[in-house]
């Protein structure tokens, strides 16, 4: 069984083969192989995420027409706006949007981050919750899919519907969003998970509009949340998104289907 400095490795040389096809050097067949061989010699399952992660980069290499990959880069912005602390990732071809949430909840203190990943068309690829400081201490740092959309990364950017997977317990900590969500039915909470990101977008776009956004991030690295305007990726996705809602139909606990109207 692949031990835990295994899946450490492995995670570095498939994050690393997945840069390069954005931006270089070319991958080369070999790589790939090596790869593989590594996975299979320490025991990994061919139904892991780390065989499935290889399958797509060698997909999309092979469904290339030109073998130059274009240079965009990775540009994280941050700062306040509409009263929330904000962090926009603009990722080659992708933006994930996320927001920070604290409160408190039975005398306990907690904060979560909740991210928003959308696709080029404005369409969410998943939305994950990270606990910055859990309720239960033993979750500090743990990252959980609420939804993700099945098979995100193949379908077309443009869907109008999609299967997605679903957590079918989900995180205490969502009453920091929204006190009453659990007296909710299952459908309308993830449908409001979901637009929660399209919403935050559209805030975002007007305050951007309105006013300059002072970043508060010591960072060196971050940029401040204004800056978002002068990127060409980032700008027309968030743009996208803000056009979007969505509805969302439970088929079982696991599954729900995810339609897209334009606002």
């Amino acid at each position: 069984m692949a031990t835990k400095e295994h899946k450490k490795h492995a995670k570095g040389l498939i994050e690393k083969l997945e840069s390069r096809i954005h931006a270089g050097p070319r991958i080369e067949h070999g790589e790939l192989l090596s790869v593989r061989q590594f996975l299979h010699q320490n025991d990994f399952s061919p139904a892991s995420e780390y065989f499935r992660r290889l399958g797509q980069i060698q997909d999309r290499l092979a469904g290339r027409v030109n073998d130059h990959a274009v240079a965009q880069g990775k540009r994280n912005y941050g700062g306040q706006a509409g009263g929330r602390h904000m962090q926009v990732q603009s990722i080659y071809d992708h933006v994930i949007l996320s927001v920070c949430y604290g409160g408190e909840f039975n005398t306990r203190r907690g904060r979560v981050k909740v991210s928003h990943r959308f696709n080029q068309q404005g369409r969410v690829d998943f939305v994950e919750l990270k606990f910055l400081c859990s309720l239960d201490p033993t979750l500090n740092g743990a990252i959980r899919k609420l939804v993700l959309v099945k098979d995100y990364q193949k379908i077309r950017k443009d869907w109008d519907a999609s299967e997605a997977y679903v957590l079918p317990v989900l995180p205490q900590e969502l009453v920091f969003l929204y006190k009453d969500v659990f007296r909710c039915d299952k459908a309308d909470i993830f449908s409001w998970l979901i637009n929660i990101g399209h919403t935050i977008a559209g805030d975002l776009l007007t305050e951007l509009d309105s006013r300059p956004v002072v970043s508060t991030n010591g960072n060196g690295e971050q940029l401040g949340l204004q800056f978002v305007r002068e990127d060409n990726v980032a700008l027309p996705i968030l743009q996208n998104a803000a056009a979007r809602e969505c509805a969302v139909e439970i088929e079982d606990e696991r599954v729900v289907v995810v339609r897209y109207v334009r606002r």
